[in-house]
């Protein structure tokens, strides 16, 4: 099982959505076409711009709760940016 975490770019709305799924093609289908969806519903045009898989469950929440909690769109775009901060991430939250 693939564990990833996600980070989605709204042009339209100038945004950023994070996310986690154990399958991104099905997660995309639903950020797509679900128009009850709280958040990404809002645009069509999300496009994915950083993944980042990961070894467990635990460590993909883990990572995506500390993306969420920065609250960020400068960390978001460095993150995207700079992939050792990628790799910290994963040193930092082992799973």
């Amino acid at each position: 099982m693939n564990y990833t975490v996600y980070i989605l770019f709204s042009e339209k709305l100038n945004r950023y959505y994070t996310g986690a799924t154990s399958n991104i093609d099905v997660r995309m289908d639903f950020h797509e076409n679900a128009e009850n969806h709280k958040y990404t519903h809002k645009a069509d045009d999300w496009q994915i711009v950083f993944t980042l898989e990961c070894e467990n469950k635990s460590q993909m929440l883990s990572i995506e709760k500390h993306i969420k909690s920065m609250k960020s769109k400068v960390y978001i775009q460095n993150l995207i940016q700079y992939p050792e901060m990628a790799a910290k991430l994963k040193i930092q939250y082992p799973g």
